[in-house]
């Protein structure tokens, strides 16, 4: 069995010590090892860059929740300006219907 240290496609990143396989999987796959042991070196990347991700989403938190914070004081902000609104409603039917005052069928003038 060929070894990947002995494999053209075998690179060794000295500053990280990082495994990469630069073979293809679809054509310069050597041995069947070799296609298992490229999947486990990509599924190695693909949990790295998970792990990057989450690291950002904590450094993001706790400006979200400030942002969180200060949207939802302004939506109360808007809420209590618009309060004057809904108050009038609240305090009973006050000149909703000024037509009722005319007498009869006489319909006021347009």
């Amino acid at each position: 069995m060929l070894q990947c240290k002995d494999c053209e496609f075998f690179y060794r990143d000295e500053q990280t010590n990082r495994i990469i396989l630069r073979c293809d999987p679809f054509g310069t796959i050597k041995e069947p090892e070799c296609l298992q042991k490229w999947h486990l070196v990509r599924l190695d990347g693909l949990l790295q860059a998970y792990h990057n991700t989450l690291r950002w989403y904590q450094r993001l938190a706790p400006m979200q929740e400030k942002i969180f914070e200060l949207m939802k004081r302004e939506i109360e902000d808007l809420d209590d300006a618009d309060s004057w609104k809904t108050e009038s409603d609240l305090d009973g039917d006050e000149g909703e219907d000024e037509d009722d005052d005319v007498p009869g069928d006489q319909q006021p003038y347009n």
